[in-house]
């Protein structure tokens, strides 16, 4: 996992015969979860995850975040254009599988979960924040009053909570991974730095196969030591996501040896947060992988005879261009992702779905234009004249035989006086 740089810049996952390594400077472990009350948080229809859990580091104590948004809308936002692509696809009917820390199902713009899985036996509580966050950009619901929302707001998601710390094990990535694909997942979010581990890799050749897009966090670093290949970014088939500024450059933090296929916005990010609150200023390429797993849910709803490896091209061909080593495609742009026609598709191929029914905002559809006066009331005079000239044609119709028959005299038809 990824975190604000101001704590680390990123979370990795370890073989379980390791002993947890000790954070980079500036991050703050968080303690254990304190008791959850699962069943009744919010009356969520999810699978049960465990009762209690508490340990003598003490309880869950997140970072905090601010209860209100700084006024506008949120750089990445506006860069990817997000609200025009909802034109066209909002996820529907897509699955979507975020491997991470859990999720604060208390968040007002979090969407109702359609399944829950806990590897840590700690519950929903997301004691990172990081797992919360990556869930409100991939599929963050509108929220009235809120500028921020997620990229696909109708998709369906999946949580499996792989950590409740900063740091997890390649087992349990693995497991996590294999369970996604049983619950028939189409995207699975990593946002997950590991070293290569053979269930691992397995693990991600077997949801490829099962057609499965795989996004996956770079991954970050603070010196050139730390640049080496992240997994399961660097497996074949995967699409590795590197971290961008908001000029669309490649942030420094930015993994440069993981073979990067396009890179997401990942330097000043505002996401949601738990306590029903946001994070300002999130720093790395998990984010950045957030941004492209839920774009990867708009293709996959508006293309749905798409296979993974042909969603994960369209992606790519569709960015907005390299910018030079550790930037792939350059920054991902959902809007030609869910709209470009592209020479390498076959002939008739993709099979496109219907736009959605109705616009996730009021601002999500362009707006009827303005009736234009008098053009209206000519057309009103012009079919009026019409109808009048047809009642006299009728009258005359009629008249005109009668009168030729009377001899074209007054009086009743009778009168030969």
């Amino acid at each position: 996992m990824e975190r604000s740089r101001t704590n680390a810049g990123h979370a990795s996952v370890m073989p379980r015969t390791s002993a947890a390594r000790p954070g980079r400077g500036g991050r703050r472990r968080a303690g254990a979860l304190g008791r959850v009350l699962l069943s009744a948080v919010l009356g969520l229809g999810v699978a049960a995850a465990p009762a209690a859990a508490t340990s003598a580091d003490g309880d869950c104590n997140p970072e905090p975040g601010v209860v209100k948004l700084p006024g506008g809308e949120p750089w990445a936002q506006k860069r990817l254009d997000i609200k025009t692509a909802w034109r066209l696809s909002t996820g529907a009917g897509v699955r979507v599988a975020i491997i991470d820390s859990g999720l604060d199902v208390k968040h007002p713009q979090l969407p109702w979960l359609s399944d829950f899985v806990d590897f840590t036996g700690t519950g929903y509580t997301d004691c990172v924040g990081h797992g919360t966050a990556v869930t409100g950009i991939i599929a963050g619901r509108v929220y009235p009053g809120v500028a921020f929302h997620g990229v696909a707001p109708r998709a369906t998601v999946m949580v499996l909570k792989q950590s409740s710390q900063a740091e997890g094990h390649v087992a349990t990535l693995a497991a996590a991974i294999d369970k996604a694909v049983q619950l028939k997942a189409d995207v699975i979010n990593i946002s997950i730095k590991a070293a290569d581990n053979p269930a691992l890799k397995a693990a991600v050749r077997n949801a490829l196969a099962r057609d499965v897009v795989i996004v996956a966090a770079a991954g970050n670093i603070t010196d050139k030591k730390e640049d080496v290949p992240a997994y399961p970014g660097s497996y074949e088939g995967v699409l590795a996501v590197g971290s961008a500024t908001p000029d669309g450059r490649r942030a420094d933090s930015s993994n440069t040896a993981t073979p990067v296929g396009v890179l997401g916005p990942g330097v000043g990010i505002i996401a949601p947060w738990p306590g029903r609150s946001y994070k300002l200023d999130l720093e790395g390429s998990s984010f950045g992988a957030a941004y492209v797993s839920g774009t990867a849910a708009l293709v996959r709803a508006r293309f749905p005879q798409l296979d993974q490896e042909q969603v994960r091209r369209r992606i790519i061909a569709t960015a907005d261009g390299s910018v030079g080593k550790g930037t792939g495609a350059g920054m991902v742009n959902p809007v030609q992702a869910v709209s470009a026609v592209l020479p390498f598709e076959p002939a008739g191929r993709p099979m496109v779905a219907a736009p959605p029914p109705a616009p996730i905002a009021a601002d999500a559809i362009a707006k009827v234009p303005p009736q234009n006066a008098g053009a209206r009331n000519t057309a009103l005079a012009v079919t009026a004249g019409a109808l009048i000239l047809t009642a006299v044609a009728g009258a005359l119709a009629l008249v005109l035989p009668l009168g030729r028959s009377r001899g074209w005299r007054t009086g009743p038809p009778n009168d030969v006086s």
